[in-house]
């Protein structure tokens, strides 16, 4: 009798042991991308002494923002969540979606990361997540072609002209000029932008003007792009060595015919603006505890884990991803990797995509005053002070809504 009791005596003074969390982790990824997260995760449900364990769901890309927010604010969704920043803001202004982790985080836990993935995650002053993985577009070329990629804008134009011929189908470049995404390297190359500091959008803006002037320059006076610039034909010219340079990010380079040397370097400075480099838009994929989580210690224990070097190591080597962490790429197998230190290279002169809810409201009226340009119907300062005017209304209506 006195045995049990001074075990149970024993038992009382102890510590607790947290109760094991079940944790479900949703993403978009597919093919060697996820087999090498699932991998990720497999080795921290196995870690010694582990007691949570994460599950996976894999969404279709095309589908996956629309679930986020339909089932996470009701409270249906998963614990944490893998996706891009330009829907951050508007899940944070719908309420109930992502938790903010300004509690969990400390200067030596962002100093893990390159600084501009963590300013993509950073919305009203802070900090929503934590980045995973970065896209970037960079020059991308074919070796064969191309001995020494051009290294400012008047380069590109001399050696684009050069490898040009259009009656047999041949462009020195070739890139989607008419998605306003790829065109972000050059307003933002010149000092432009979609918005002010104060959210007010700029469309309109001497310096968009000038970036647009420039490649309507290229496409009609130079000559050296194609008419009609669809990916699908990019990709055709490119694998039939009809293309000698894109601008593109990683994920063209799954769509290469094996046997092309492919080579990348960082876009061309604009000599047109001193030399400043070409500044294309940064995507981050941020990993985020989801609000309803009734694990979110546990889950960003997980967010801590899969963003850390080891992870970061198995992503890029096995999963052919860019890793927001630095000192990743320290590592000998992924600094000689040519591709990942590549865009490695360009993410050093990128600016991410604006995260703020407004941002879904400039594709159409940007696209549109793109194709106005492209047909010859206007002139680049009219296209962008008509799109501004589209803009402008529908953030106004928006923020009046609010």
């Amino acid at each position: 009798m006195t045995k049990l009791l001074a075990i149970l005596l024993a038992a009382a003074v102890l510590p607790a042991r947290s109760l094991a969390a079940e944790l479900v982790v949703w993403h978009a990824y597919r093919g060697a991308e996820k087999t090498a997260f699932e991998k990720v995760v497999a080795a921290y449900n196995a870690r010694p002494g582990a007691q949570n364990k994460v599950t996976t769901l894999a969404v279709p890309y095309d589908a996956f923002a629309d679930k986020i927010t339909a089932a996470v604010p009701r409270g249906k969704g998963p614990d944490v969540f893998i996706y891009a920043q330009d829907r951050l803001g508007g899940w944070i202004e719908a309420g109930n979606t992502v938790e903010p982790i300004d509690f969990y985080v400390d200067d030596a836990l962002k100093g893990r990361f390159i600084p501009t993935t963590v300013e993509a995650l950073t919305y009203r002053g802070s900090l929503w997540g934590l980045p995973l993985n970065y896209k970037v577009v960079t020059l991308i070329y074919n070796k064969k072609l191309v001995t020494q990629p051009p290294k400012t804008t008047d380069e590109l134009v001399a050696l684009g002209k050069k490898l040009t011929n259009r009656a047999a189908g041949r462009f020195g470049l070739a890139y989607p000029y008419n998605d306003f995404y790829y065109d972000s390297a050059l307003f933002n190359g010149l000092g432009g932008g979609v918005f002010d500091a104060k959210g007010a959008p700029t469309l309109d803006a001497p310096e968009n003007v000038k970036a647009f002037e420039l490649l309507m320059k290229w496409v009609k006076q130079d000559g050296f792009l194609p008419a009609e610039p669809s990916s699908a034909l990019i990709t055709s010219l490119f694998n039939e060595g009809k293309a000698a340079m894109v601008f593109s990010g990683p994920w063209f380079l799954g769509e290469v015919k094996p046997g092309i040397d492919v080579g990348l370097a960082p876009l061309p400075t604009i000599t047109e603006a001193g030399g400043k480099p070409m500044k294309p838009w940064m995507t981050v994929e941020g990993v985020y505890v989801a609000a309803p989580s009734k694990n979110k210690e546990a889950a960003f224990d997980f967010v801590k884990y899969v963003t850390d070097v080891g992870s970061a190591r198995t992503l890029a080597l096995e999963g052919r991803q860019s890793p927001a962490n630095k000192q990743v790429y320290e590592d000998a197998k992924v600094s000689s990797d040519v591709l990942l230190e590549g865009f490695r290279k360009q993410v050093e002169a990128a600016v991410p995509m604006p995260n703020v809810p407004e941002m879904t409201m400039v594709w159409s009226p940007a696209t549109t005053a793109l194709n106005t340009l492209i047909r010859g119907s206007a002139t680049p300062k009219d296209a962008l002070a008509k799109a501004q005017a589209q803009v402008a209304k529908d953030v106004a209506t928006l923020r009046k809504g609010k």
